[in-house]
């Protein structure tokens, strides 16, 4: 069998003008792995070879240093003289490119989910000093469950080095007026990127059509693109509206963060969600909860997206008896929205609100596994459930961040308390 290092060479996945992608076994991990080899050879015949040498040993450096759930993780680099390779995590979906076609365009909810995500990872991304600078849908990795994957950091700017920034970089279609123009360019260049991947998922097309480079940069830099309403009558105004802001040509008229991005877009996915529809919260509403809610202030973005993989979500009507005295419970909630009551024997003892936790002594407590008091709904409301076992199974960082809101949760309850003894 061959091997790249000590990796098992399954199957070759693609190639490209100076490396091949393959899929290969793990031995030691027991898992898949994508593997670039970079053939020194071709890098040489290429004439280009110091620019791909060193976008290479870009993405080389990044190894372990951006872990997102929306980033595909490297998990080792090896440079030397005749083989140089990343063995990056495995994603067997594809890419982004098939639904930017007009007849194999996502569902309108689907795709603000995707740009939503990225918006995330593109900011933790800034946040490490990072600037990808070729956001494209072949860049984009769908897995197995629908889930986002954004890859190929070797264009990347790094705030960490004293790096140049290399003219040329990006592929003409996605690149901003200030990246043609040779600008000196910040997270903003993404952001127009990732704006035009937005036009071409919600409408099939890419805003600008050209026949050569020359003619695709021109109006980029130049001439104003048909508003995607303009192609797709049955677009929301409003998700029209943050299309065209995210691909503003001036850096005043664009969207200043990634932050602002990703508010409009759980804006207009909340505006613009179907009555009919039945599949209940997209992943981005999710996220804009439960960042939202005083519970979760602490939790980092991958810890967020990490309670949504283990939590379930209900809606549950007025006055419905969500927790009884004396039941067996395994499993602790959290207020998204509307309001609760807490009662013993019919005396009140607490009225919860959106951001509030109830039932976490029984994750708390090994012994404490009884109710001991009933939980109702005083309107409406949204529940996030989790259950211990799903809780026990996160990250060691996740259940810590728990832990410590639970500790300001009792910390809380306590002073309350003791007010209102004080007070009587």
């Amino acid at each position: 069998m061959e091997l790249i290092g000590k990796y098992e060479v399954v199957k070759k996945l693609g190639e490209g003008a100076t490396s091949d992608v393959f899929l290969c076994n793990d031995p030691f991990n027991r898992r898949e792995v994508a593997v670039k080899l970079v053939s020194s050879q071709r890098l040489q015949q290429g004439g280009d070879d110091k620019i791909a040498s060193k976008l290479f040993l870009t993405e080389a450096s990044l190894a372990g240093k951006l872990y997102h759930p929306h980033i595909i993780q490297i998990y080792d680099a090896v440079v030397s003289g005749d083989r140089s390779y990343l063995v990056m995590e495995y994603v067997p979906g594809g890419t982004l490119e098939r639904h930017c076609q007009k007849d194999h365009l996502l569902p309108l909810e689907k795709a603000i989910e995707i740009v939503f995500k990225c918006t995330r990872a593109l900011q933790f991304a800034q946040q490490h000093g990072v600037i990808h600078r070729d956001i494209k849908p072949a860049n984009i990795l769908l897995t197995a469950d629908g889930d986002i994957k954004i890859t190929d950091f070797g264009s990347a700017m790094l705030s960490s080095t004293e790096q140049t920034q290399v003219a040329g970089i990006g592929s003409p279609a996605y690149m901003s007026p200030q990246q043609i123009k040779e600008h000196p360019l910040n997270h903003q260049t993404d952001i127009y990127s990732l704006g035009v991947v937005m036009y071409q998922l919600l409408t099939g097309v890419l805003p600008f059509q050209a026949s050569n480079n020359y003619s695709m940069m021109y109006q980029i830099a130049n001439t104003e693109p048909a508003p995607p309403a303009a192609l797709r009558p049955d677009l929301p105004a409003r998700l029209d509206q943050v299309v065209r802001k995210a691909m503003h040509k001036e850096l005043e008229g664009r969207y200043p963060s990634w932050e602002a991005f990703s508010m409009d877009l759980a804006s207009a996915f909340h505006s613009g969600k179907r009555s009919s529809q039945k599949s209940g919260l997209g992943e981005s509403e999710k996220f804009s909860t439960l960042r939202a809610l005083n519970f979760f202030q602490d939790f980092s973005d991958v810890e967020l997206w990490e309670v949504i993989r283990v939590s379930h979500w209900e809606e549950v009507p007025d006055n419905h008896l969500v927790m009884h005295e004396g039941d067996l419970g395994d499993f602790f909630c959290i207020l998204a929205s509307g309001d609760a009551k807490v009662m013993k024997k019919n005396r009140l003892l607490d009225v919860l609100v959106a951001g509030d936790c109830f039932g976490e002594m029984a994750y708390l407590s090994s012994a404490a596994k009884v109710r001991t008091a009933d939980v109702r709904t005083m309107k409406a409301s949204r529940l996030v459930r989790i259950g211990n076992a799903d809780l026990d199974q996160a990250s060691d960082s996740c259940r810590h961040r728990f832990d410590r809101a639970f500790l300001r949760l009792l910390v809380d309850r306590l002073a309350r308390i003791n007010d209102r003894l004080i007070a009587s």
